[in-house]
């Protein structure tokens, strides 16, 4: 892709994300939203294969929906209450309308079953902005209005997220598609704690992009789409392949590792606000979900592929490709966890 083309793109996502994190008004919010759909669009369809038009046909279909969804029930709300602010957000109607499109525009269980099939048509790199950066205005925008939707809604979408991320991601062979239902899972989290501790929700978040962002780069690296592919990578690299084993434990949630600490303080916060049942349901739900990042590691580690020789190879090219970016996100994936006791002070 051009670089001037690519650059105007990158810019606009940055612009619509922009735009509706600063906007108190539903049209600008839309207008940001748009904005954000539009330019990815072009990203998703850059290399021409019939694959990749689909997904970006899909994608521009559920988007279009959601924002059409948004902005009939921004309508509604300026209708029954005289005024566009999201502050205002009286009605039950326009309400409960709004968090069943901005679920649909994230992913959330059980507007959930585009994600998967378009992060299956990407490539890595645009499926890595699919899964952080476009997540961030519609998470806003649920955070501003969080306040004024029913608390039970809310809990019935991250359940089911986490519930159907893990057990979608189960029977996977497809890379891709189980970073998609594990985005579907992660979210579940995010939006369950969200009306009790807006704070660990952003932590979540925050940790998630980390974790993510690791993943994606890695099997970029890898030049790896399935499961079998990742069988090859030990005796090529294995410190990275190693790493990545990590990088995936940490998004299943386990300790020392950076992912278990939001898993850590949302279900000590879920158990302070005598919710023991939902804390409960999402440990095990998060079961689920180990299962399929131990699949991954399992095949990454402890198999080779066959071959008469299993010893690493004499020789390999030098690879071109930029690592600092991985070694960062792989350091902040594996090791934040020690910074807990600070986050806790800022939280509280």
């Amino acid at each position: 892709m051009n670089p001037f083309v690519l650059l105007t793109l990158l810019s606009s996502l940055g612009l619509g994300t922009t735009l509706t994190f600063a906007s108190s008004h539903w049209l600008l919010a839309w207008m940001g939203l748009e904005i954000n759909t539009l330019a990815i669009i072009p990203l998703m369809a850059q290399h021409h294969h019939p694959r990749a038009v689909e997904a970006s046909t899909k994608y521009f279909l559920i988007q279009a929906t959601a924002a059409a969804m948004i902005l009939f029930a921004g309508t509604t709300n300026a209708w029954i209450t005289g005024t566009w602010e999201m502050t205002n957000m009286s009605s039950p109607l326009a309400s409960t309308m709004l968090i069943f499109a901005l679920a649909l525009k994230i992913g959330l269980a059980p507007m959930h079953l585009w994600m998967p099939e378009v992060l299956q048509g990407l490539d890595l790199t645009t499926g890595l902005i699919l899964s952080t950066w476009q997540k961030l205005a519609p998470l806003a925008l649920i955070m501003q209005t969080a306040q004024d939707i029913n608390p039970l809604l809310l809990t019935t979408l991250g359940l089911l997220s986490t519930l159907i991320g893990g057990w979608g991601g189960l029977n996977q062979t497809q890379l891709r598609k189980i970073l998609a239902h594990s985005s579907i899972a992660h979210m579940g989290w995010m939006i369950t704690i969200l009306q009790y501790a807006p704070q660990l929700t952003l932590l979540a978040l925050l940790t998630y992009i980390f974790m993510t962002s690791a993943a994606f780069l890695t099997l970029k690296m890898f030049s790896a789409m399935k499961i079998n592919t990742l069988t090859t990578v030990w005796t090529k690299t294995p410190i990275l392949s190693v790493t990545t084993a990590l990088v995936l434990l940490s998004l299943a949630g386990l300790p020392p590792l950076t992912g278990f600490m939001p898993k850590w303080l949302i279900l000590q916060e879920l158990t302070k606000q005598d919710l023991p049942a939902i804390a409960t349901v999402m440990a095990l739900a998060a079961l689920l979900s180990l299962y399929f990042y131990l699949r991954l590691c399992y095949s990454m580690t402890l198999t080779i592929s066959p071959n008469v020789n299993n010893s690493t190879t004499p020789w390999r090219a030098a690879t071109t490709q930029t690592s600092f970016s991985l070694a960062l996100l792989t350091t902040a994936a594996l090791t934040l966890l020690p910074i807990t006791p600070a986050i806790l002070m800022l939280t509280t």
